[in-house]
């Protein structure tokens, strides 16, 4: 009998923490990635006249210098230009996920033991958010889109319908230990899994992780020995998705020569089965354009092959 009611004190106690335990609020798909720049007219006109979207919210510092500004995806998704704060050094300042209520889930994160700040702050364009940091020492936001903030009263505006894109796919981060990427982002932040692949067959190069409310994702670039800071601008990069890979080429090779853009413009099949081009912008930042679904309309396979590190 003293067993059966301990046991039944131990289970009432769990249920009870359980009851108490912050439930995890949903993560509705990728905000922006913030990336420093070196000279922000050369990186306005790549992002603005050669890609063809519009500039918001351009803030200032006190003594009337740039501090950042923001360019338009669509009206839940940008990107943030900093001036570079070092020369030579990594272009990726932090990535940004959309919630619907920040600080249920500072409490969240802090109930499963993850370092978080003390409160969520409202920030200059007026929505809510905070920081923390993943395994891999990347800064990882949570921001929520307030009704009375920039974002929100922005709702179709600046879209001039120029843009080679209005869908943000997915970002790529580096990331060294895969066990530890996946203990926070699949079994912390409830991403899914839905893709693996390989350059070489035998060693695992990209894992994809889906947001747990949305369709945006997560590309972890895989590597055994961490690119140098300067040289991780195509492992740190932007997905734009778009309906046809030729035609996009096609608007942007007229457009090249009046932007400056010299590079080559080149249509690809990646390992994912998926036609695409990379764009690099004046630091060297890969945006992928690629096209939804693959060439014959069949998912690739997941690698099988061992990740670069346990």
């Amino acid at each position: 009998m003293r067993f059966v009611a301990l046991t039944l004190a131990l289970l009432s106690v769990a249920v009870f923490a359980s009851a108490r335990e912050p439930k995890r609020p949903r993560i509705l798909g990728v905000a922006h990635a913030a990336f420093f720049v070196h000279d922000i007219e050369k990186s306005r006109a790549f992002y603005k006249g050669f890609l063809g979207y519009d500039e918001a919210f351009p803030l200032k510092n006190g003594d009337g210098t740039l501090a950042l500004t923001f360019i338009k995806i669509n009206d839940r998704q940008y990107l943030e230009l900093f001036p570079e704060r070092e020369a030579g050094s990594d272009r990726l300042a932090h990535i940004s996920v959309e919630t619907d209520n920040a600080e249920m889930m500072r409490l969240y994160l802090k109930a499963r033991g993850v370092t978080v700040p003390d409160t969520v702050s409202r920030g200059r364009i007026g929505n809510t958010s905070f920081n923390v940091k993943d395994p891999d020492g990347h800064t990882l936001e949570f921001v929520q889109y307030e009704p009375t903030g920039q974002t929100a009263l922005a709702q179709r505006q600046l879209m001039t319908g120029e843009a080679v894109s209005r869908d943000m796919r997915h970002l790529g981060i580096l990331v060294g230990a895969l066990g530890e990427a996946m203990g926070f982002y699949r079994d912390v932040l409830g991403f899914t899994e839905t893709w693996r692949g390989s350059r070489d067959g035998k060693e695992l190069s990209w894992v994809n992780l889906q947001v747990p409310d949305g369709d945006d994702y997560i590309e972890f670039m895989l590597y055994r020995d961490l690119p140098a800071p300067t040289k991780r601008g195509s492992q740190h990069h932007i997905a734009l998705f778009v309906p046809d890979i030729a035609k996009t080429e096609a608007v942007l090779k007229a457009r090249a020569a009046k932007t400056g853009y010299a590079q080559t413009i080149e249509i690809r099949t990646g390992i994912n089965r998926k036609r695409q081009l990379n764009l690099y912008d004046p630091d060297g930042t890969r945006c992928e354009l690629m096209e939804p679904t693959t060439i014959d309309g069949k998912p690739t396979p997941s690698s099988m092959a061992p990740p670069p590190k346990k």
